[in-house]
């Protein structure tokens, strides 16, 4: 949802400036300003109210998202990627540490 938009679309329907809707509503112009540029982003409740002064309602619509599997090609196009990688990763040379090895930090020189 484009907020900003949302805001201004509102508004301008219900033919009121943003301190007409900053009255309504008991905030300031300079927020409206902010929430419909797209600045500052208001509160789901915050949304509501300023929606609501205006006449309109927001509603909220539970959407089960579209899954796409990925084809049968885009399978086997990451199986030789990562067929790629593993193999350049056995090529690079590893050396192992038995210890960490750290730099030693000055002793202090004693009471300052």
């Amino acid at each position: 949802m484009d907020v900003p938009a949302a805001l201004r679309q509102a508004r301008y329907r219900a033919g009121l400036s943003q301190v007409d809707l900053a009255l309504r509503t008991g905030t300031s112009q300079a927020t409206i300003s902010a929430y419909e540029s797209g600045r500052k982003q208001p509160t789901v409740d915050t949304l509501a109210r300023l929606l609501g002064a205006m006449g309109r309602r927001l509603s909220v619509e539970s959407r089960s998202a579209a899954v796409k599997l990925p084809s049968e090609a885009q399978h086997a196009r990451t199986a030789r990627t990562l067929l790629e990688v593993l193999g350049l990763a056995e090529a690079l040379p590893t050396r192992h540490e038995p210890a960490l090895r750290y730099p030693r930090l000055p002793e202090p020189d004693g009471p300052a």
